[in-house]
């Protein structure tokens, strides 16, 4: 399991490996982590990259400096605004991470909005600063909801929850995204980072794998299935784990009160199969 392992030479994705997890860092701190089409090419990247790695166990995604992603560039904002190209032929999905295998945990150190929310509800944990606040922004820059997010927010927050924070695009603080389901935990902007890289160290240490992968897939599959689809999909994965490895394994470590030995999962996902 690679350990300690820092690449930079992304120059606005920085990659860290450390105990079973890939931290990927938005790095673009002179302009607050801002989204542009190289972030998005290198981001998107990185995620297959990590899901194709079987020493990778989890990924954390965070920003550089005192900032998230607080949406789409400005001077990109601008130029589109005032009659520029910006074609969204050929692009990976934004929804994209979803059908990463692996746990994505977001750790949200400061302004999050527009796309730049959009991918920190991607992920499917997300720890957040005392310090971090929330936008949709979309209806301000006179926009609709894009990428998926109405679908996200109303499934996570519920719909009249959804309905404020799109129409509105209001700011909201990190105690009032925990308030609504937004955000799972609230840490002082100084432990954040060590926080979330422990949660998602102990994923990588006592999960499995192939099992944290079926419970994603399982998850997002069942947003939009009744109650009996869902059993019967359990029942279906359940019969493939029983007679699975690392079901052996899970059931001989926590007998003999030691650390699980689960083997690594690699997903190699061509990124052709996510462009429109």
């Amino acid at each position: 399991m690679t350990s300690d392992r820092i690449d930079q030479s992304d120059d606005v994705v920085l990659r860290h490996d450390r105990d079973g997890v890939r931290t990927l860092t938005l790095n673009r701190p002179a302009r607050a982590n801002a989204w542009t089409m190289q972030l998005e090419e290198q981001y998107f990247a990185a995620l297959l990259d990590a899901a194709a790695d079987p020493d990778v166990r989890a990924i954390l995604v965070t920003g550089a400096g005192r900032a998230f992603c607080p949406g789409m560039d400005t001077e990109a904002l601008a130029a589109v605004s005032t009659g520029g190209s910006f074609s969204q032929q050929g692009r990976i999905r934004q929804t994209m991470p979803l059908a990463i295998p692996k746990p994505l945990v977001a750790a949200v150190n400061g302004a999050c909005a527009g796309i730049g929310l959009v991918q920190a509800l991607m992920c499917d944990i997300r720890f957040c600063s005392r310090t971090a606040k929330f936008s949709t922004a979309f209806a301000r820059r006179g926009l609709p909801a894009e990428n998926a997010v109405a679908w996200l927010l109303a499934r996570l927050a519920g719909q009249g929850v959804a309905a404020d924070l799109l129409l509105s695009a209001r700011v909201i603080t990190a105690d009032e995204a925990l308030e609504l389901g937004i955000v799972n935990r609230v840490v002082e902007s100084d432990d954040l980072l060590a926080v979330t890289q422990a949660y998602a160290a102990d994923l990588a240490a006592n999960c499995s794998p192939a099992a944290m992968g079926q419970i994603k897939a399982q998850l997002y599959q069942s947003l939009d299935s009744d109650l009996e689809t869902a059993r019967r999909e359990a029942k279906r994965v359940f019969e493939q784990a029983r007679n699975a490895p690392d079901f052996r394994e899970g059931v001989a470590s926590f007998v003999e009160k030691r650390p699980p030995r689960f083997e690594g999962l690699g997903v190699h996902l061509a990124p052709e199969q996510f462009r429109d």
